[in-house]
C-alpha cells in the first residue's frame, strides 16, 4: 500500500512538473444513436448513447475537466453523409443538451468530418474514386456552421481537405473558434478508433491527403497555411512518434498547440499492461507527460480522466 501511493505520488510530480495542468487536458466522448457499448479495440471505453450524454459530462465535470471533444456515430451512413450537418444528427442533439445543462462551464469541441457518416469512411466525398477537395470543404463548412448553431465552442475540422480553414472561417465569421487538425498524419495508430466509428469497415487509405511521416516540412507548411487560413488552434496527430514536430511546431508559431494522443497509443499501454509486459500506469503518465514537455498547449487523450485523477492528488 505504501509502495502504491508513493508510486501515485512520483506520477503527479512528474506531471505537474512537465507544466501539466487539467486545464490542458480534453476528454473524448463518442456519442451514439444507439444503446451504449463498449469499445472492444479500446479497453475502458464506451459508445455513449444520447440519451446518456448528460450523465457522462458529469462525471468528466466531477473528475476536474473541462474540456471536451465530441465524435459522432450516427444510426444510418449515407453517400453524402448528410447526418454530419444534419440540424437534429447526434452531434447537434447532444450539443444542445450539454450546453443547456453545463453552459460555460464546459468547454465543448466538436469534430467536423465527414468519414463516420458516409459509405466510404473516407474524410472527404468521393467521386469517381478519388476524393473531390472542393465539394467535401463545401460540406465541411457546413458541418461546422451547424454545430456552432447547435452552441459548440470550437469546431475541429479533421477531415485535412486543402482550404477546409478558409471555408469554414468564411462560414462562420471571425468570432469563431477553430482548432485545426493541421499536421494529422497518416498511420496505422488510427484503427481502434475506426473500429468504434465505423463498425466492420475495411482498411481504409488516406495517404492521399494526410501527412506523411517522411516530410516533416510539409507538416510545418500545413499548419502555417492553416494559421494564414484563420486557425486559432492546430494541431499534431499521432503524438508520440511527433515529438520532434511537437517541438518546431511550438518554437516556430504562436498560436495554442494541441496534440492528440490517438486510439492506437491508448490501446498498445493497454494491451501491454494487461499482459504485464509494461507498467500501464507509468507509461500512460508517461506519454502524457511528453507530449506537454515537448510543447503541448492542449492533449486530447483516452487517459484523460485518469491523469486527472493523479493531478488531483
Amino acid at each position: 500500500m505504501q509502495r502504491s501511493l508513493q508510486a501515485k505520488d512520483r506520477y503527479a510530480k512528474l506531471l505537474f512538473d512537465s507544466g501539466l495542468r487539467k486545464e490542458h487536458l480534453v476528454c473524448p466522448l463518442f456519442v451514439s444513436e444507439r444503446k451504449q457499448k463498449t469499445v472492444s479495440a479500446m479497453p475502458g471505453m464506451n459508445v455513449t448513447p444520447a440519451t446518456r450524454v448528460v450523465e457522462q459530462v458529469s462525471s468528466i465535470r466531477q473528475a476536474g475537466l473541462s474540456s471536451i471533444i465530441i465524435f459522432g456515430i450516427p444510426k444510418d451512413r449515407n453517400k453524402n453523409g448528410s447526418e454530419a450537418y444534419d440540424r437534429n444528427g447526434v452531434v447537434q442533439r447532444a450539443v444542445r443538451e450539454i450546453k443547456g445543462s453545463f453552459g460555460k462551464s464546459i468547454n465543448l469541441i466538436t469534430d467536423v468530418c465527414l468519414c463516420q457518416y458516409n459509405l466510404t469512411g473516407h474524410c472527404g466525398l468521393l467521386v469517381n474514386g478519388s476524393v473531390d477537395n472542393d465539394k467535401s470543404i463545401e460540406l465541411l463548412a457546413k458541418i461546422a456552421a451547424s454545430h456552432a448553431e447547435a452552441g459548440s465552442d470550437v469546431v475541429a475540422p479533421s477531415a485535412m481537405m486543402d482550404g477546409q480553414v478558409r471555408a469554414i472561417r468564411h462560414a462562420l465569421g471571425k468570432d469563431a473558434k477553430i482548432l485545426s487538425y493541421s499536421a494529422k498524419h497518416s498511420s496505422s495508430l488510427y484503427a481502434p478508433f475506426r473500429s468504434a466509428a465505423f463498425a466492420k469497415q475495411g482498411v481504409i487509405n488516406k495517404s492521399s491527403y494526410q501527412v506523411s511521416f517522411s516530410n516533416p516540412r510539409q507538416a510545418l507548411r500545413e499548419i502555417e497555411s492553416d494559421i494564414k487560413e484563420g486557425a486559432d488552434i492546430v494541431m499534431v496527430k499521432p503524438g508520440l512518434a511527433y515529438l520532434d514536430l511537437i517541438r518546431a511546431a511550438k518554437d516556430n508559431f504562436s498560436v495554442p498547440l494541441a496534440v492528440q494522443n490517438v486510439s492506437g497509443e491508448y490501446t498498445m499501454i493497454k494491451a501491454a499492461g494487461k499482459r504485464g509486459w509494461i507498467d500501464e500506469e507509468q507509461w500512460k503518465v508517461l506519454s502524457i507527460a511528453s507530449m506537454k514537455r515537448a510543447g503541448a498547449d492542449l492533449i486530447i487523450s483516452y487517459f484523460a480522466l485518469d491523469v486527472a485523477g493523479y493531478l488531483a492528488e
